[in-house]
């Protein structure tokens, strides 16, 4: 049959040899990306404080310098290990995933194989779309928020500006792309939990006010405690969710189309003799 798994079957040995070969691929491309990384971690860095240059222009604080500091030897450091290892990831992903794709595909059968691709292929679009979202406009926004509560310097008060630690401000911005790019994979997970048969569009739509009060919880949990980042993750979450009741929705129709032409293929045509005797 057409969809019948195509390889054959292999011994353990042969299985840990295969993935073994597939680990050494990935960690592989990801050593060589992170060596490439370090190499220019330091404009790395300079590009995700943009954010924070145009919050500052957002703010009208056109005549102060953007600093950051750090106040340990090593930090700025492993602040640029950090900045390597997650442009590393970012860089290395597609091999990696083609890896973990190669290993898993020849135990499926092609259906699955063809319903799996579309969702592998979908995953790191929807994580860079947050990314972005993050990178373009909400770190800014969050920043914004924060150099807001600087103070002047002015008659009786004492001048406070907001002078970030480079590991501070690059959890931050991480902590926010992870955040994001995770909550963007709700389409992604709830759709191969409908093709799974494990929920239906109907359950998502009686959840729909237990997801809403969750997503404001995990919104609280994953970003800092400020409002405008806190809400700005809570209704891109609110939206996916809905996204996602369409979403299965439309997999339930397909599902129910391709069953009936399998029901009407499978038909006996009647002989000329049963159609005399009708």
């Amino acid at each position: 049959m057409s969809g019948d798994i195509e390889d054959k079957p292999q011994p353990l040995i042969e299985h840990l040899i295969e993935l073994r070969q597939r680990l050494l691929w990935a960690v592989g491309a990801f050593f060589v990306a992170f060596l490439v990384c370090f190499y220019f971690a330091k404009q790395l860095f300079n590009l995700l404080v943009l954010p924070f240059k145009w919050s500052v222009e957002w703010a009208g604080l056109t005549h102060r310098n953007v600093e950051l500091i750090y106040t340990a030897p090593q930090e700025f450091f492993f602040t640029q290990i950090k900045v390597a290892m997650f442009g590393a990831l970012v860089i290395a992903f597609p091999v990696i995933a083609q890896q973990v794709y190669k290993f898993v595909a020849p135990g499926l059968y092609k259906n699955e194989r063809a319903a799996f691709l579309p969702f592998l292929i979908a995953s790191p679009i929807l994580f860079l779309i947050g990314a972005a979202l993050v990178y373009f406009f909400f770190t800014p926004m969050v920043m914004w928020f924060f150099l807001a509560m600087e103070q002047g310097g002015g008659e009786g008060q004492v001048s406070i500006q907001l002078l970030p630690k480079v590991s501070e401000y690059l959890s931050l911005i991480m902590s926010l792309i992870f955040a994001f790019g995770l909550v963007f994979q709700l389409p992604v997970v709830s759709s191969l939990l409908v093709r799974a048969g494990f929920i239906t569009s109907d359950t998502l739509k009686e959840k729909r006010k237990y997801a809403i009060v969750i997503a404001f919880v995990v919104a609280a949990v994953l970003t800092p405690p400020d409002p405008v980042s806190q809400i700005g993750l809570a209704l891109p979450a609110i939206l996916l969710y809905e996204i996602s009741i369409y979403t299965a929705r439309l997999i339930e129709r397909q599902r129910a189309s391709a069953s009936n032409a399998q029901d009407a293929d499978s038909e006996v045509v009647a002989t000329p003799e049963e159609a005399d005797k009708a």
